[in-house]
């Protein structure tokens, strides 16, 4: 017993140290199944997703997609069963994470979700049929450069979060030369503060690792200094130039607003390497009918509009989304199904805009993480909690009081033991003199502790596999094969699908984004002399094609169908080929004889 608890005790201490000592993070020991009790770093991440392809060559394909900034690989897996299908005769889906640095546990999603269906392939037999009817395309890590350097550096929770591209922020001719300073050594960016009786903050009484404004009058005790750090470049500002900051998830092609309108915009869209490419790569994946692009922080699933001068979104299509965001609150309790310019705030150059705008697909930015889960709350404190937030709307965590900061405190002391915040202690700056440093440590605050991690992912990844199994699934049926004159035929043929998303969404047919689905009949030796959308079946009513009767251009609506009516012209038991093409749908193709 004892040779096991050693190993064992062992590897909780490193997962432990890990959580608060970035340099923990250089140990490598990526396994397949993979472990969702602790995050990984870029480099381990890459190691796992190239173990998950010598795993399951047969089911996987690992592409480098991109480069970012700083030249590190964006890769792309794809989970496709070969045998099943090609990938772009299947309806796809796509699902990202980590476009943001700092927001890690996105990229821990995409990997679950991998992991998940490629252990329950031929073992789950709901998992085993998706995985042969679809496609899957996961990029884990979107941002490459900032994962590395959020593991790697010493941050606070938000930095690292834009692309790497160097700027002159302070206008002094030098890029990047002032970074906040780890002066205590500990691997974090924490807060500076000064003992000062002219300060705007005090002790708060209630716990005196926090500070709470003073009334008018009162007398202060402390002033806040900012992010831990120096003057490295003598310009008498410390920390005032960092990494340069292009957000990349403010740089896509949609509705993309300068810099002065949108913090972070870049020069212009698509100016991020990594981003451009992954555009081009996800334009030429034509069968992509719903994506995903995981953040992390507030526990949500965020359609679009981005920004309220697009109107809303055709009602058609609003019903699908509320369909899956409402399943989705479901999979995940305590998260929110909203809408961003509505909900939340306005963005413009977006993902998911971009997606449903530009691409023509379904798309849903998660939001991981809520602050509800770092409790420390009875039943009744818990409701009285809930009551406020849902007075308050789904963004009231940014409008937390020092009430939610006693509460962060109490689940650090009893359920983090303490490795969430780094107490007060002394240092000599060599500008402010005594001074304090201290405050939250960088996996903190936005980032669950490792061991709320499984949960998360699974059920993030459950939201995605209900979204996946929604994608189209079209059946067709000829229903009817009839005689209605000397070697003329009437045919009647059904398309239907099972699934809630269309084999269109209701904007790209809207605005013609890519051609509709195509349903040809064809065969030597006939002629389709008439042909059209059956519109009622039982008065034989037709709206005939004037043109190529034979091609019929449609879309066959969530849960529903459309009905088609041919009139061809042949000897009985004449072979007709019926072919359904839907980029979403796939294709399907079938053989009917002509006959009584």
């Amino acid at each position: 017993m004892k040779k096991f608890l050693i190993p064992a005790l062992a590897l909780l201490l490193m997962f432990s140290i890990a959580y608060t000592n970035p340099a923990a993070y250089k140990i490598h020991d990526v396994t397949v199944p993979l472990c969702f009790d602790y995050y990984y770093t870029y480099e381990m991440v890459v190691e796992a997703l190239k173990k998950l392809h010598k795993a399951f060559p047969h089911l996987t394909k690992l592409e480098e997609v991109a480069k970012s900034e700083e030249g590190r690989a964006i890769y792309c897996m794809t989970l496709n069963n070969p045998k099943t299908g090609k990938e772009l005769d299947k309806p796809g889906i796509w699902v990202d994470g980590n476009i943001h640095g700092n927001e890690i546990q996105a990229a821990e999603v995409c990997l679950y979700l991998l992991d998940f269906l490629l252990h329950r392939y031929g073992v789950n037999d709901e998992i085993t049929k998706l995985v042969d009817k679809k496609c899957f395309y996961v990029v884990p890590v979107v941002n490459p450069d900032g994962r590395y350097h959020f593991f790697t550096d010493a941050n606070t929770s938000n930095n690292n979060r834009g692309l790497r591209r160097p700027h002159d922020d302070d206008r002094d001719g030098l890029l990047d030369e002032d970074f906040p300073d780890d002066l205590d050594g500990d691997g974090n960016i924490c807060r500076m503060r000064k003992k000062d009786p002219q300060g705007r903050l005090k002790t708060d009484p209630e716990d005196p690792r926090l500070m709470i404004p003073v009334k008018p009058g009162e007398k202060g005790e402390w002033t806040p200094l900012g992010r831990e750090g120096i003057d490295n470049d003598g310009d008498g500002l410390i920390n005032e130039d960092s990494e340069g900051y292009v957000d990349p998830n403010r740089n896509w092609g949609y509705d993309w607003k300068p810099s002065y309108v949108q913090a972070g915009a870049g020069d212009y869209p698509f100016s991020g390497v990594g981003i451009k490419v992954l555009g081009k790569y996800i334009q030429a994946r034509t069968n992509i009918a719903m994506g995903w692009t995981f953040h992390n922080f507030g526990g949500m699933f965020v359609r679009g509009p981005s920004s309220k001068a697009w109107g809303e979104y055709a009602r058609e299509d609003v019903e699908v989304f509320d369909y899956l965001g409402e399943q989705g609150e479901r999979i995940i309790p305590g998260y929110r199904y909203i809408v961003g310019y509505k909900d939340m705030y306005e963005t413009y150059g977006d993902f998911d805009g971009w997606m449903y705008m530009s691409i023509g697909t379904y798309c849903f930015t998660g939001e991981l993480s809520i602050t509800e889960d770092e409790s420390f709350k009875t039943i009744k404190e818990q409701k009285a909690a809930a009551r406020r937030s849902e007075d308050e709307g789904p963004m009231s965590f940014m409008n937390y009081d020092n009430s939610f900061e006693q509460e962060r405190l109490k689940f650090n002391d009893h359920l983090g033991q303490g490795e969430l915040f780094v107490p007060w202690k002394p240092f000599k700056h060599p500008v402010y003199g005594d001074i304090e440093i201290g405050g939250w440590v960088k996996m903190s605050s936005r980032i669950p502790h490792p061991f709320m991690i499984k949960d998360m992912v699974h059920r993030n990844a459950a939201a995605v596999i209900f979204s996946a199994k929604q994608t189209p699934e079209v059946s067709l049926e000829v229903f009817e094969i009839k005689e209605t004159g000397k070697n003329l035929f009437r045919l009647r043929l059904r398309l239907r699908n099972a699934r809630a998303i269309p084999t269109m969404t209701n904007h790209a047919r809207k605005v013609k984004l890519y051609p509709r689905d195509m349903l040809s009949v064809s065969g030597k030796g006939i002629t389709v002399t008439a042909g059209g959308k059956l519109t009622d079946f039982y008065r034989d009513q037709v709206t005939y094609k004037e043109f190529r009767p034979e091609i019929q251009f449609l879309y066959v609506p969530g849960f529903g169908k459309a009905e088609y009516q041919f009139l061809v012209s042949g000897r009985k038991g004449s072979p007709v080929t019926i072919e359904y093409v839907s980029r979403h749908a796939g294709k399907i193709t079938k053989t009917v004889i002509l006959k009584q």
